[in-house]
């Protein structure tokens, strides 16, 4: 047996990596036509952020009423236009109204308390009411909770 001869006979390399080729091509054609026929794409945009908040409740600065603190302790920035915080069934406080600054970044924190405390003045609340921080997609089609508290 030459050796000569197994490494000058290369005519099937050629046509195979051709073929495959051509097949991974039109597989990768097939799933991005199907994503945008499908509009699997547009949903990928309005997932809400992963974002972490903690809730500390107390006396308010001036000791008339209570108040509650909510830090974005980590995760992703949040732009504060998307932001809402919902206190019970009702009360709800839009993120960007003098709270937050235009984006929530680690360490930020919005004071919200009845009567004449904290950074945002907002509706009476009592123990047990829920205060959710609820973000919605800018494009107003979806929203969800980032965090969420019961009043102590």
């Amino acid at each position: 047996m030459k050796l000569q001869s197994l490494f000058a006979d290369e005519d099937a390399v050629s046509p195979v990596i051709g073929v495959i080729l051509m097949v991974a091509i039109t597989v990768i054609l097939a799933a991005v036509i199907g994503t945008f026929v499908l509009g699997l794409g547009e949903n990928v945009q309005d997932s809400a952020p992963q974002a972490n908040f903690q809730f500390e409740y107390g006396a308010d600065y001036s000791g008339t009423g209570n108040t509650f603190d909510i830090t974005h302790t980590g995760g992703e920035d949040v732009d504060a236009s998307t932001v809402t915080v919902q206190i019970g069934t009702g009360s709800a406080v839009s993120g960007n109204n003098g709270g937050w600054a235009d984006t929530i970044s680690t360490g930020d924190t919005i004071s919200i308390g009845d009567g004449s405390g904290g950074d945002i003045a907002a509706t009476d609340f009592s123990s047990d009411d829920d205060v959710r921080v609820i973000w919605t997609s800018p494009s107003g089609g979806s929203s969800q909770t980032i965090g969420t508290s019961t009043v102590a």
